[in-house]
């Protein structure tokens, strides 16, 4: 199941193994791949409010094109660990663009990618989609810099946890996601960028996770996020409250898999990140004290 929410998205949006230059160069990131229109047909029924196809499920399984897939995902994890070439020729864009300037950057996972194609209308060359399925807080780490700081925003989103609690890059403790948190955010402050930090959306299963039961410990990470985001004057955006159940799973009505959001899921969380992002803008960026501690 894995290929529904890493492997696939890949193909889907664009990845792919292709060869590059070896060693230290200019230009390291090969030409785009073309889109994988099966994996674009999956992105699309995945945030759809009507139920998943079963015939595209049926393709999205079968082993040969998994198996492709898993081995471009891990020719591109090997050339590229963080996926730093994805974003390259869109941050020139907009770098160069004449358009007053990137307010907000949401960075992130599948949850943050998705969030584009479930409402584009929600973005704009202002307010740009850095979501990378699959990814973890670590990786947002290393791309941190190329992907937000480099555009300049008034505000950057952070949404990771999914991926760390699901040990998609192997088994990490709390405080390893805590630690990669806080770095993104003290990068911002001294950067003089607002700091919104989503809540980890409900989930209490991973289909490509057999066995893990997450609710409990997203609920912990959720916890801590809001706390930092007090200590430390941030805005936090609270969707796991707004989307989960009593027991801490993704309410059905908001998505079919149990952990990414559908277009009705985007509906909520669209509101509460206008919200956030507004507040955020009002507060202003938190200058990092030289010295200072941090929670």
């Amino acid at each position: 199941m894995r290929l529904l929410l890493a492997a696939a998205m890949a193909l889907a949006l664009g990845g792919g193994a292709q060869a590059a230059p070896v060693g230290m160069v200019d230009d390291p990131c090969p030409p785009p791949a073309a889109p994988d229109p099966l994996g674009k047909e999956m992105s699309e029924a995945l945030v759809a409010d009507a139920p998943f196809p079963p015939a595209l499920l049926a393709k999205l399984m079968d082993p040969a094109r998994g198996a492709a897939a898993e081995k471009a995902k891990a020719e591109q994890a090997a050339r590229d660990w963080a996926d730093l070439c994805r974003y390259r020729a869109a941050n020139v864009a907009a770098l160069n663009a004449k358009n007053g300037g990137v307010e907000a950057v949401f960075i992130g996972d599948s949850i943050t990618e998705l969030w584009m194609v479930a409402d584009p209308g929600f973005f704009s060359a202002a307010r740009v989609d850095r979501g990378i399925s699959g990814q973890t807080s670590a990786q947002m780490l290393l791309r941190f810099h190329a992907d937000v700081v480099a555009l300049k925003p008034k505000v950057v989103h952070i949404l990771a946890g999914t991926n760390d609690v699901a040990g998609n890059l192997g088994p990490s403790r709390p405080d390893d996601f805590k630690n990669n948190i806080r770095a993104m955010a003290k990068i911002s402050d001294a950067s003089g960028i607002a700091v919104v930090l989503g809540a980890i959306p409900p989930a209490d299963r991973f289909l490509w996770r057999a066995g893990l039961k997450p609710a409990a410990q997203i609920g912990e990470l959720n916890a801590w996020l809001k706390g930092f985001a007090a200590s430390r004057g941030y805005v936090f955006a609270d969707y796991h409250g707004a989307m989960a159940t009593p027991e801490g799973a993704m309410r059905p009505a908001f998505s079919k898999d149990f952990v990414h959001p559908n277009r009705a899921g985007y509906g909520v969380m669209a509101p509460i990140a206008q919200a956030a992002l507004d507040e955020a803008r009002r507060r202003g960026p938190r200058k990092a004290a030289l010295g200072g501690s941090w929670p």
